[in-house]
C-alpha cells in the first residue's frame, strides 16, 4: 500500500479531480447527501459510551462482517472491470450510481488510483475495531451463459478472484476473502478448488445479476465441490435493487436455493430475503407471489437441512425495508444463531439510504443514538453499520452476540 496515500487519507484531503468528470464528482460530494469521507473519530465520539457498548460482551476474535464489497474502475491492474454504462453520462441512472458508490467508498477524489482509494479507505476504517473483527472482501464473478459462455454485455461489474485474495493478504488481521465462481463455466469445480487453496472463506453469487438459477441442474456439479470442500454459500435472496445484468429476478427466490441444501452446502440468504416478491414455487411454476422474506421465512423453518440454512443482514435497515420485518427479526430469538451480522459496505456510506432518526421514530431505536450515530457514520460507515444493528430493538428484543461471532460458519475443509 501506499503509505502517502493512507496518511493523506487519515488527514482528510482533497484530491483535485480535473475536467467534467472531476467537476461532477466535486460538485456531489459537497452536497449534504453525499459522504463527506472524514479522517479519524475525533475524541469525544471515539470514547462515547455507545461506541464502547457496542463491542460489550462480544468475543472480538469471532467477530465477522460477512458482506463487504470491493470496488473500482480498473485503474490498478486488478482486473476489476465495470460496464461502459456506469462510465457515461449517457446512461444518467448508471452513472449516477457508480458516483454514489465510489463516494461512499471514499475513492471518488483520486481519478487514476481510485481502486487503490477504496482499498485504502478500508484499510483506514478497520483501524478502530478490535483486534479480531475482520471483513469478509467479495470477489464478484462475471455473468455467464447457459452454455458457459461469459456476457461482458450483461456483466455490471466484475471483480476477480485474485483481487479479492490479494486485497485480503494485505491486512490478514482484519481481513478475509470470498471467492465468486460461476457454476455454468466448464471448470467451475477447478476454480472452486483453487480459491479453496488460496484460502478463500465462502463464496459470492448474485443469481439475478450474473444468470445463474440456483436450483438448475447444472449447479449440481458445483454443490457437490462446495459441500466437499465446506465453502458456504452467500447468495442474494429476493429482489435486486444495485445491480443489473443477465438474469432475471426470478433467480433469486430464497426457494430455489432448496438444491444447494440438498447437496449438502452451508447457504447464507443474503439480506435475509427482506425485499420484493416471488413466486410461491411450492405451489407450483406458477404459484400465487409471496413476500420474498415469508419464502426465506419458510425455508427456515425446514429442519431436513440440518441447519445449515442462514441468513445475514446486510440491508435490513435500508429506507425501503418494511419496518415490520425488522421486528420479526430482532423478535425471532429462535433464529439468532443462524442470522450473521453483515453491512454491504459501501452502503452505509450512502447516506440516504439509511435513516437512524428514522428508525428511532419507529421505536426500533433509542432517540438519543440517531445523532452519535449520525456523527459516526461521517467518519466510518463500518462502525456505524456495526453500532446500529447492535442498538436496534423493539423492546426488549434485541440481536443476541451470536448474531455477530459469526466466525463458526466459516471453517472450511481444506
Amino acid at each position: 500500500m501506499d503509505a502517502a496515500r493512507r496518511r493523506l487519507l487519515r488527514a482528510g484531503v482533497t484530491l483535485g479531480a480535473g475536467g467534467a468528470l472531476g467537476w461532477t464528482l466535486n460538485a456531489l460530494a459537497r452536497n449534504p447527501l453525499m459522504n463527506p469521507c472524514l479522517a479519524a473519530l475525533p475524541p469525544d465520539l471515539a470514547n462515547h459510551e455507545l461506541v464502547a457498548q457496542a463491542f460489550d460482551g462480544l468475543d472480538a476474535t469471532l467477530l465477522r462482517d460477512v458482506h463487504v464489497h470491493l470496488a473500482g474502475t480498473g485503474d490498478s491492474g486488478r482486473g476489476i472491470e465495470m460496464t461502459d454504462r456506469m462510465l457515461s453520462p449517457l446512461h444518467p441512472a448508471e452513472y449516477v450510481q457508480r458516483l454514489f458508490y465510489l463516494n461512499a467508498g471514499c475513492a471518488h477524489r483520486n481519478p487514476g488510483h481510485v481502486d487503490d482509494s477504496y482499498v485504502d479507505r478500508l484499510h483506514n476504517l478497520v483501524d478502530v475495531l478490535p483486534s479480531g473483527f475482520k471483513l469478509m472482501l467479495f470477489a464478484f464473478e462475471r455473468s455467464y451463459d447457459e452454455n458457459g459462455r461469459a456476457q461482458p454485455e450483461h456483466t455490471a461489474f466484475h471483480v476477480p478472484d485474485s483481487c479479492a485474495r490479494d486485497v485480503a493478504r494485505s491486512n490478514p488481521d482484519h481481513f478475509e476473502w470470498v471467492c465468486s465462481v460461476h457454476p455454468y463455466r466448464r471448470d467451475a469445480v477447478e476454480a472452486l478448488e483453487t480459491a479453496a487453496r488460496d484460502g478463500a472463506r465462502a463464496i459470492k453469487w448474485l443469481p439475478p445479476a450474473m444468470g445463474i438459477d440456483p436450483a438448475s441442474p447444472r449447479c449440481d456439479r458445483f454443490y457437490a465441490a462446495a459441500a466437499r470442500l465446506g465453502l458456504p454459500l452467500i447468495s442474494h435472496g429476493g429482489e435486486e435493487k444495485a445491480v443489473h445484468g443477465a438474469g432475471g429476478q426470478a433467480f433469486g427466490n430464497p426457494l430455489k436455493l432448496r438444491r444447494a441444501l440438498e447437496h449438502g452446502v452451508t447457504v447464507i440468504v443474503a439480506h435475509c430475503s427482506t425485499l420484493g416478491s416471488d413466486t410461491d414455487l411450492d405451489a407450483g411454476a406458477y404459484g400465487p407471489q409471496r413476500s420474498s422474506f415469508e419464502l426465506f421465512s419458510r425455508l427456515m423453518g425446514e429442519t431436513r437441512h440440518g441447519g445449515r440454512l442462514y441468513g445475514d443482514i446486510s440491508a435490513i435497515t435500508l429506507r425501503n425495508r418494511d419496518e415490520e420485518v425488522i421486528r420479526t427479526l430482532l423478535r425471532r430469538d429462535d433464529w439468532h444463531d443462524r442470522l450473521l451480522y453483515g453491512s454491504d459496505y459501501p452502503l452505509p456510506g450512502i447516506l440516504p439510504l439509511m435513516s437512524p432518526s428514522s428508525l428511532a421514530g419507529a421505536d426500533l431505536l433509542d432517540a438519543t443514538a440517531a445523532p452519535v450515530l449520525e456523527r459516526v457514520r461521517g467518519h466510518n460507515p463500518l462502525l456505524f453499520d456495526f453500532m446500529l444493528k447492535r442498538l436496534l430493538r423493539d423492546g426488549d428484543h434485541r440481536f443476541g452476540a451470536r448474531v455477530f461471532e459469526s466466525a463458526r460458519v466459516f471453517t472450511s475443509s481444506t
